[in-house]
């Protein structure tokens, strides 16, 4: 009954009514939009190439548009539908198609598909997909153009190679018959992909490389060589909110000297190919490569960086300030536990230094970033002072009479008698710094993780 008196409680406290209705709603309504875009899943791309040289010559500075569109839709539990259609403008010329698609799961390792497009090439055709073992998918596909009537044959394989490689083998045989090699690779970091192919006209090869620097960007590097084509791509993107990304590239090759720019949001896609120069030179190239990417590199240095880091303090301090009632009377209820605990703790302290065991002699908990901060400094500014706390006390009184100090996993460190929750919605962790056997320690843990003191590997 002392401990309750002072202010501490049996478990975490609940938030009001109100609250909890807010979150059960925005729950529901999230849980809406996920059924519903799961029964109609809409995918798109606007694609509008622009040429420089172009419009320096007296012609309008768009080469051409193109776009594409398509809706899937899962009408039984066995059987999806797709409707596409696309259009392509070229200067003065265009062209069109619509396609049709059903898709039959006839079990969990085989499906077929009907598949109808009207346009310029009008054709119909039906594919059969089947995974022939635990690691690998046969696909084959058969084709009819309602223009001249000539058949096309598909047959491809796809092989797990290993936990993040792919490898697959297309073969068509038709009015032009094509045979290609590819692989893939993806994990948390990077992904890569090659493609090397053989037509009866034609050959052809392709790679590109992505390695994601964090959640948020990620460089590309990509090639293609063949006979009517030689380019090299380099550029990076990074991602804006959740749904959205933004890529920029540079693309030189034999076609010339061109910026493209695309942003992803969801299913949709736009790309903007620049074209910048038709011939090719060694100064050019260089400038076009180095001006944006220095560009870049400054303003997310010396103004975007900057200005997030400041947004994010401020969000920060707003959502500090919104809870500073709660916050302050959970720190009120800390420093009664503490009160409490404060003979016994030392009556252990005074004992371990006698044999030369364990003390505590530095604890603070709170903000992951701030704790990161107050390891490599002693001093705490007083506007990060807010979002630690102070818990030498109560780990001193968790310390047993054979001098060991144990936090368990998996139970969040601000329910501990003395401690409270500093910063509410933000990482904490838990800085100690103790003595032992006459020896200084130091250690940092995160809030669900176990801490064991002493140990030889957290001595300084």
């Amino acid at each position: 009954m002392e401990g309750l008196n002072s202010g501490l409680e049996l478990g975490p406290k609940l938030n009001r009514p109100e609250e909890i209705k807010e979150e059960l709603e925005r729950l529901r309504r999230r849980r809406e939009e996920e059924k519903l875009f799961a029964h109609a899943r809409p995918s798109g791309s606007l694609l509008a190439n622009l040429s420089v040289p172009q419009y320096l010559e007296g012609g309008g500075i768009i080469r051409g548009m193109a776009m594409s569109s398509e809706v899937q839709s899962q009408i039984s539990k066995r059987n999806t539908v797709a409707i596409g259609g696309n259009l392509v403008v070229t200067g003065k010329a265009g062209t069109g198609a619509a396609t049709v698609l059903l898709r039959h799961h006839a079990s969990s390792a085989a499906s077929i598909e009907f598949m109808a497009t009207a346009g310029l090439r009008s054709l119909v055709g039906i594919q059969t997909t089947r995974q022939v073992s635990a690691h690998s998918t046969a696909t084959s596909g058969l084709s009819v153009s309602l223009r001249d009537g000539s058949i096309n044959l598909s047959n491809g394989w796809t092989r797990q190679l290993s936990e993040h490689t792919v490898g697959n083998i297309q073969l068509v045989l038709g009015t032009e018959s094509t045979i290609g090699v590819g692989w893939q690779k993806k994990n948390d970091k990077t992904t890569a992909a090659g493609e090397v192919k053989f037509g009866t006209s034609f050959f052809g090869a392709s790679a590109h490389y992505t390695h994601h620097f964090s959640s948020k960007s990620h460089g590309r590097i990509a090639g293609r060589i063949g006979s009517t084509a030689l380019e090299f791509e380099i550029g990076g993107g990074r991602r804006i909110s959740d749904f959205s990304t933004v890529r920029m590239l540079y693309n030189i090759g034999i076609q010339g000297i061109s910026w493209r720019f695309e942003l992803h949001r969801a299913g949709q896609k736009l790309v903007i190919p620049v074209l910048l120069f038709r011939e090719l030179n060694a100064l050019v190239a260089t400038s076009t490569l180095l001006i944006p990417s220095s560009l870049y590199f400054l303003l997310k240095t010396y103004i975007v960086k900057p200005y997030y880091l400041r947004r994010e303090r401020q969000k920060a301090l707003e959502k500090m300030e919104s809870l500073s009632t709660q916050v302050h009377e959970a720190r009120e209820a800390a420093k009664r536990a503490q009160k409490l605990l404060e003979n016994v703790a030392n009556r252990k302290k005074n004992k371990q230094l006698e044999k030369d065991g364990l003390v505590i002699t530095r604890a603070i908990y709170g903000n992951r970033k701030l704790i990161r901060e107050s390891s490599e400094h002693s001093e705490v500014k007083d506007d990060a002072a807010s979002q630690l706390l102070d818990v030498t006390l109560p780990l001193n009184f968790l310390v047993t009479d054979s001098g060991q100090l144990k936090l368990h996993a998996g139970i969040k460190k601000s329910g501990i008698m003395g401690f409270c929750d500093p910063c509410p919605g933000e990482p904490k962790q838990l800085l100690v710094e103790y003595m032992f056997s006459g020896q200084k320690y130091t250690v940092v843990v995160d809030d669900y993780d176990e801490l064991f003191l002493p140990q030889d590997i957290h001595r300084i």
